[in-house]
This record gives C-alpha cells, sequence and structure tokens, in this order.
C-alpha cells in the first residue's frame, strides 16, 4: 500500500487504475484494494476524470508535520547545500533578546576554520551579521533601537564593532535598505559574513537568520556580498527547506 501512496505522489493530475496496475508491476485487484482502502482513510480520492490523485487527508498530515517540526531541522537541507557550494561555514541562528542563538551549523567537507560559534550558543546581536539582520526587523527605527540599547555599552568584540547605539542605528538602516546584513571582522578577528532571512512562519517576520561566514583572506566579503541573490535562491528553492 505504501507503494501505490508513494507512486500517487508521482502524478498530481490523477493516474488511472489501469497506468497504476503497471508502474506498480502488481495485479489489478491488488492495487485496486488498496486504493480503496486509501480513499476510506482519505489518503486517495478520485478526481472528476475517474483518475486517482492523493487525498486531501494526505496533504494535512503532511503539512502538520512539516509545520511541527522544529526550525533547525526545517533549514538544514539548505545549510548543508550552501556550506558545500561555497566551501564556508553556514549557521542558522535566532534572537533573544540582546544575543543570537545558533541553532544550527553546517562546515564544509574541507577547509573550515574553527570559529567560536556553537550550537546552541550565543554570540552578542550587535556584533554579528544574523543579529544585526534580525535587529533591523525588531528594531524598525532608530528609537526603538536607542531604546533597546538604553545606557549600556556595548560590548566591543573586535576593533571593528560598533559600540553605540547611534552607530549601531545607522547600521540597521544600511540592513533595511539593502535586505541583508554583513559582519566585517566584527564579532570576530578576520572572519566576515553576510546574512539573510528565513521566513518559515511568516512572510513578513523572519524565524531566524541564515549566515555564511568565511576567513576574509580567503572570502573576502565583497565576494560574499556578490552571491547574497544566490543564497537567497537557495533557501526558497522548493527542495531547499523540508
Amino acid at each position: 500500500m505504501l507503494g501505490i501512496l508513494a507512486e500517487l505522489a508521482r502524478y498530481p493530475d490523477g493516474i488511472s487504475l489501469e497506468d497504476m496496475t503497471r508502474a506498480a508491476a502488481s495485479s489489478k485487484p491488488t492495487v485496486h484494494r488498496a486504493l480503496a482502502c486509501l480513499r476510506r482513510s482519505g489518503f486517495a480520492v478520485r478526481n472528476r476524470h475517474g483518475q486517482y490523485v492523493l487525498g486531501d487527508e494526505f496533504l494535512r498530515l503532511a503539512f502538520a508535520h512539516y509545520e511541527a517540526r522544529p526550525d533547525h531541522l526545517r533549514i538544514a537541507p539548505a545549510l548543508a547545500e550552501l556550506a558545500e557550494r561555497y566551501g564556508e561555514t553556514a549557521h542558522y541562528a535566532v534572537l533573544d533578546g540582546e544575543t543570537v542563538v545558533y541553532r544550527a551549523k553546517v562546515d564544509p567537507p574541507s577547509g573550515a576554520l574553527r570559529l567560536t560559534s556553537t550550537v546552541g550558543g550565543r554570540n552578542p546581536a550587535h556584533s554579528t551579521g544574523v543579529g544585526k539582520l534580525l535587529l533591523a526587523y525588531a528594531l524598525p527605527d532608530d528609537g526603538s533601537v536607542l531604546a533597546w540599547a538604553g545606557d549600556r555599552v556595548l560590548e566591543r568584540r573586535t576593533e571593528h564593532t560598533r559600540t553605540t547605539a547611534a552607530a549601531l542605528a545607522a547600521e540597521l538602516q544600511t540592513v533595511r535598505a539593502r535586505g541583508y546584513a554583513v559582519d566585517d571582522q566584527e564579532n570576530e578577528p578576520g572572519i566576515v559574513c553576510v546574512a539573510v532571512p528565513v521566513f518559515l512562519a511568516s512572510p513578513t517576520r523572519p524565524s531566524g537568520a541564515v549566515s555564511i561566514s568565511a576567513p576574509a583572506y580567503r572570502t573576502p566579503l565583497q565576494v560574499l556580498a556578490r552571491h547574497v541573490p544566490a543564497i537567497r535562491a537557495a533557501l526558497d528553492g522548493p527542495a531547499a527547506i523540508r
């Protein structure tokens, strides 16, 4: 029966009993019984042409399972593709107050440098590409950035880190305008990255951000930035997020 169900998925426009019998390489009575059982459970229906297609109950279960999967599992295939394509480390992170939490990390098959990020680990939001990208959505204007920063001095991770609310506000304006964020050796000396939003639950509010991080000597920031459209396409592709 599972073979019949899998075969149905290959024919979104429907398949006849005769064609299914040939495709399944089984007897007609056996295929007919399997289809009848699938129809009783709502996993298959007959369309107006009398052909068999997947039923709404199967689609409901499939989408419910997809929505229930943790976000780091849903994004993992895209991270693996990006890490292999660019030969650099790919991250998925979410915003948690003043920090970002790394939910997933994929290193390339070879040549990766050891970064401070670890799955479940944290870094300051203001000094990371993923953090600035998510802050740009969470803090929509300069006033909200200043309120978020308050009177504190933002941690200086490197000589390039923006440590004032005014400097961060200006940077977030740039992030909003271009739609992606960068880390130009602001969190780790010698490491650069680009970050783009990921919309798993809402078309307007990102659930998290994906970044590609690289040693500046090997993949300069301007090179990573040129690949932003391709990175977006990899995240939007039909096989990217499962």
